[in-house]
């Protein structure tokens, strides 16, 4: 089978698994998603559908696909196999089904030991490895700290991974369905879960440069809240994405919305407000009426992304129909809780 046609196949599944929103066709992009679907394909090996479904608003696809690309994928500090780990611990932190099974399938196939599927189980104690098991653990915290458990020359790259995954498991518990595996049971879901970490592995050894993603988006400043990645080309990844999703949330998340979401994040932490949704209302008291539907939005997916439902995505689609504004609404309060999580980690020496 062809290159081509691996990555086809691929493509046509990122397109029918969304929810809410109808990703761009890669035959008829053009211009920033057309840039962004060709590096995804060379990098990542297939559209993915956590990358696809960004695609209705380009610069925050760009972000998204901008994050990625330098905190997984990148291996200068530290290797894929533990950037999965992490990735699958803080996936399962969040409840988020669907990455733990892409991410814990893509471990097994990295790393084929007890300490791979127990990580994908949210069976960390079983985790023979203690420094691997250290990490997992600090990984599943609902909000990170400053007692990170490896060398400081590593926060940027895994404290990069698990900020970023933050804000992925938001967007996907959101847009897509429960898991990208099909209905299965027993051991016919055992053999699927295999298959996907063959797979998976095998497009992680692809050649990555560190920073070919980056120019994508304008350089800018690094604010306070990211000195834990001091100046490297995750602090500036991490920048990019926010502006460029900051300046496409101007319009459609009021200045009042953002301030709430951003208060109520500083006094969180991390366990979930539910098991109702109505602590919504009382955190958006006040609020008037039009801005009410995206208030719902926003809040809810910053604090627990599971409870939007179609209802929630009808309310804020009468006042906003297109798939454009509601990606940027959920993009925007997914990255402003993921960076307010991570906003604990210990300051990184820009000469370290």
């Amino acid at each position: 089978m062809s290159r081509q046609r691996k990555i086809r196949i691929p493509v046509r599944d990122a397109l029918r698994v969304h929810h809410h929103v109808t990703p761009v066709d890669p035959s008829a992009a053009t211009g920033l998603v057309r840039e962004v679907y060709r590096q995804v394909e060379r990098d990542f090996g297939m559209l993915a559908p956590p990358i696809a479904l960004h695609s209705p608003a380009p610069a925050v696809l760009a972000a998204a696909w901008v994050m990625l690309h330098e905190s997984l994928l990148v291996t200068a500090t530290a290797p894929r196999a533990t950037k999965e780990a992490v990735a699958t611990a803080v996936s399962a932190a969040n409840a988020c089904p669907y990455c733990v099974d892409v991410h814990g399938a893509t471990l097994s196939g990295l790393d084929n030991r007890p300490d791979s599927a127990a990580i994908a189980a949210d069976r960390l104690d079983d985790v023979t490895d203690p420094g691997l098991r250290a990490v997992v653990r600090w990984a599943r915290r609902p909000v990170l700290d400053a007692a990170v458990p490896f060398p400081a020359a590593q926060l940027p790259d895994l404290g990069g991974v698990a900020v970023v995954f933050h804000y992925i498991n938001r967007m996907v518990s959101v847009f897509l369905q429960p898991s990208p595996l099909p209905p299965l049971t027993g051991r016919a879901r055992r053999g699927a879960k295999w298959m996907a970490g063959r797979v998976m592995s095998s497009l992680a050894y692809r050649p990555v440069v560190a920073g070919a993603a980056l120019d994508l988006l304008p350089p800018v400043t690094v604010p306070p809240d990211l000195a834990w990645a001091g100046t490297t080309r995750i602090a500036q990844a991490l920048a990019r994405a926010g502006s460029a999703i900051a300046a496409a949330a101007a319009p459609v998340v009021p200045e009042r919305i953002q301030d709430r979401v951003r208060a109520r994040l500083a006094a969180w932490d991390g366990t979930p407000p539910g098991p109702s949704a109505s602590w919504v209302d009382s955190a958006l008291t006040g609020v008037p009426d039009d801005e009410l539907p995206t208030g719902r939005l926003a809040m809810l997916t910053a604090l627990s992304a599971y409870q939007v439902g179609p209802a929630v995505i009808a309310g804020f689609k009468r006042h906003h129909p297109h798939d454009a504004s509601l990606v940027t609404v959920v993009s925007w309060a997914a990255l402003t809780a993921a960076r307010s999580i991570g906003a604990r980690l210990p300051p990184r020496a820009p000469n370290t």
